[in-house]
């Protein structure tokens, strides 16, 4: 394939593909991790989100959601996020668990005695062991180039399986809220 032409039947043999293995690597990630997680970002004073790469645009989406729910939720780095504090969650994705910035993110917030929650697909790693909570997303992170753990490019799988995952968190949250569509819609950004 030369650059420019695009097989019209590889986007449906695609498609399979990824929905597939996003299907494969959410079901197996643990309920009762996800229902102690949904209880932490609920019980939070406030929320912070971060994440590297493609980690961290799918939490910044997942921030949009839980503003949504009326929480008071702040993006990492952002130059109006305020200091993270006792009483705060950290939500922190890595696929590997031992990206620089998630790791140190993660450091930060325990000294203060916030709490953390982290999505990895690395059990073992320094973020998880930092981490109060943890979900485990079964997924191929950057580093595995080789192809056996996703026919997807790098972390591509982790990032998806991120950004459902919290889309899924958020809908179970938004339910059990007892808020309507239109009460939410109420705090959407209308400055676009």
């Amino acid at each position: 394939m030369s650059l420019g032409v695009v097989e019209t039947e590889s986007y449906s043999l695609n498609l399979a593909l990824i929905l597939g293995e996003l299907k494969q690597s959410l079901a197996a990630v643990s309920e009762s991790e996800i229902e102690t997680a949904q209880r932490k970002i609920l019980a939070a004073k406030r929320v912070f989100v971060t994440g590297a790469g493609r980690s961290g645009l799918a939490l910044r989406m997942a921030a949009m959601r839980l503003m949504h729910l009326g929480l008071d939720v702040h993006v990492a780095g952002e130059v109006t996020a305020p200091a993270i504090a006792s009483g705060d969650l950290l939500l922190v994705a890595s696929g590997s668990g031992t990206t620089a910035g998630a790791v140190h993110a993660a450091e930060v917030a325990r000294k203060v005695g916030a709490e953390v929650l982290a999505l990895t697909a690395a059990r073992e790693s320094k973020l998880a062991q930092l981490a109060q909570s943890l979900i485990v997303i079964p997924a191929a992170t950057k580093q595995d180039l080789n192809g056996t753990a996703s026919a997807q490019y790098a972390g591509a799988l982790f990032e998806q399986s991120v950004l459902l995952l919290t889309d899924t968190m958020f809908h179970a949250m938004w339910h059990g809220w007892g808020e309507s569509a239109e009460e939410l819609w109420k705090r959407h950004a209308n400055l676009e």
